[in-house]
């Protein structure tokens, strides 16, 4: 046997899995689309665009957008009571 993985994408097998309705190409306005200082997003991780994937951990946390950083976004959430930054890009990210 070899050694367990360790990685980013590990004990992901149905947290990263897409429903059946969901499979197929990415649009366009799912990558480009904006968000505002102040708007609450839940963050909803799309396992197959790898770029500005926030840690498995924040999966289906909601924040507030703090502001942006390139072209990724500062979400603010709270992680057992503390405070913590995510910086997500936009396609891992949608309106609550």
């Amino acid at each position: 046997m070899g050694k367990m993985s360790h990685g980013p994408r590990s004990k992901t097998r149905y947290k990263m899995k897409k429903k059946l309705h969901e499979k197929g190409p990415i649009t366009v306005n799912r990558i480009v689309k904006t968000f505002g200082v102040g708007d609450i997003v839940a963050i909803d991780i799309e396992p197959s665009f790898h770029n500005g994937m926030p840690f498995k951990r924040f999966q289906g946390m909601t924040g507030v957008v703090e502001g942006q950083r390139g072209d990724a976004y500062l979400v603010k959430i709270s992680d057992q009571g503390k405070p913590k930054t995510v910086v997500a890009y936009p396609i891992h990210l949608k309106r609550a």
